[in-house]
C-alpha cells in the first residue's frame, strides 16, 4: 500500500517538474479554454485518444464574454467550436482521434485539423497512455477589424489574409483507476504566421498541460471527481482550471470550477438513452476577474456520443429452465 501511494506521489511530483521545465514563451494564451475540459480529453492530451474501448464523437460550442464589445465599439465576443472523434483498434493497443478546432478571437480566426495516434499499455491496475498528433492550422486575419493608432504603410486596411502551417503535439497519461496525470504539449513546432508583409507577426505558442484528478466513490452510485488543469506558456506564465464534478448513477452530473483569477463556473450534465450513450452538457462562467475588459458571462455547450464496436461473431446463449435442458 505505501509503494503505491510512493508511486502516485513520484508520478504526480515528476510530471510536475516536467511540465514546469518545458520551454515557452510569456506571450498571451492562445489556445481555446474549455471549462468542460474533462469531456474534452484528446484536446489537451492526444494520449485520450481510444483510451477507452469503442468510439466516441464530441461536440463542443462555447460563447465567451456574451456580449463583449470592444472599446471602440466593435469587435466580436471569442467563440469556439470543437468537434472531436476517438476510437480504439479492436483487438489492439493503438487508438487514434481526430480533432476540428473553429476559434474567433476579435480580427482573428483560426480552423485547426488534427489526427491522432496513441498507444495503451496496461500495467497491473494503471493504464499508461503515449498520444500524438499533426495537423494544420489555418490562421486568417481580418484587417477591417483593427484598429491602428498609427497605421502601417506595409499593413492592408481593409480585407482579410490567410495564412496554412503545420502543427504537431504529444502527450503522456497514467490512469491507476482512483487517480490520473497526464502531461502534454500542443504546437511544438511553434509555427509562425506573418500578415502583411511580415510586419505582423503571429506565433502559436507553445503551450503545456498537466492534469491531475481523483475519483471516489463516498456512497452508493455516487461519485465525486476533483480536478486540476494547469496550463502554462512557460514558467513565467502560468493559469489553471480547478472543478469537482458529482456524477449520479452515471446519469446526472453537476459541479462546479474555477479558472484562476477570471471566473466562477456552475457544470450539469445529463446522460440520454438506456445505455447512457448520448450525454448533454452545460457550464455557465461568471467573471468575477479583469471585469473592466470583459463582459460577465460565458456559456459552454456539450454533445457526446460514444458507441462500442459491433462484433460480426454472435454468440449463442443458452438457457436452462427446470423444464427443459439443453
Amino acid at each position: 500500500m505505501n509503494r503505491k501511494s510512493d508511486l502516485v506521489n513520484f508520478l504526480i511530483a515528476l510530471s510536475f517538474l516536467l511540465f514546469l521545465s518545458l520551454p515557452g514563451s510569456v506571450f498571451a494564451q492562445q489556445d481555446p479554454q474549455f471549462t468542460q475540459y474533462l469531456s474534452a480529453g484528446n484536446f489537451f492530451n492526444p494520449a485520450f485518444a481510444g483510451k477507452e474501448i469503442g468510439n466516441q464523437f464530441s461536440a463542443f460550442h462555447r460563447s465567451q464574454w456574451q456580449g463583449y464589445t470592444s472599446i471602440a465599439g466593435t469587435g466580436i465576443p471569442p467563440t469556439t467550436q470543437l468537434i472531436t472523434f476517438q476510437g480504439r483498434i479492436k483487438a489492439k493497443n493503438f487508438g487514434y482521434g481526430l480533432t476540428v478546432v473553429n476559434d474567433r478571437l476579435g480580427a482573428s480566426s483560426n480552423l485547426d485539423v488534427n489526427l491522432q495516434g496513441s498507444y495503451h499499455k496496461k500495467i497491473k491496475r494503471t493504464q499508461l497512455s503515449f498520444g500524438g498528433y499533426f495537423g494544420v492550422s489555418n490562421s486568417t486575419l481580418d484587417f477591417e477589424e483593427l484598429q491602428f493608432v498609427n497605421p502601417e504603410p506595409s499593413l492592408p486596411q481593409s480585407g482579410t489574409e490567410t495564412q496554412l502551417a503545420l502543427d504537431m503535439g504529444a502527450g503522456l497519461l497514467v490512469d491507476g483507476g482512483n487517480f490520473y496525470v497526464g502531461i502534454s504539449g500542443r504546437h511544438l513546432n511553434q509555427a509562425s504566421f506573418d500578415f502583411g508583409d511580415g510586419s505582423f507577426a503571429n506565433r502559436l505558442q507553445l503551450h503545456n498541460y498537466l492534469l491531475v484528478g481523483y475519483r471516489m466513490r463516498p456512497v452508493g452510485q455516487l461519485r465525486i471527481e476533483p480536478s486540476i488543469l494547469l496550463k502554462s506558456l512557460g514558467t513565467n506564465t502560468l493559469s489553471y482550471d480547478i472543478s469537482v464534478i458529482a456524477t449520479v448513477q452515471n446519469k446526472l452530473t453537476g459541479g462546479l470550477a474555477y479558472r484562476g483569477e477570471e471566473s466562477a463556473s456552475v457544470i450539469l450534465g445529463y446522460s440520454l438513452l438506456k445505455d447512457n450513450s448520448l450525454k448533454l452538457g452545460y457550464a455557465f462562467d461568471l467573471v468575477i476577474g479583469g471585469k473592466e475588459a470583459k463582459a460577465p458571462t460565458s456559456h459552454e455547450l456539450m454533445l457526446r456520443y460514444a458507441w462500442a464496436d459491433v462484433s460480426k461473431t454472435v454468440n449463442r446463449v443458452i438457457q436452462r429452465t427446470p423444464r427443459f435442458r439443453f
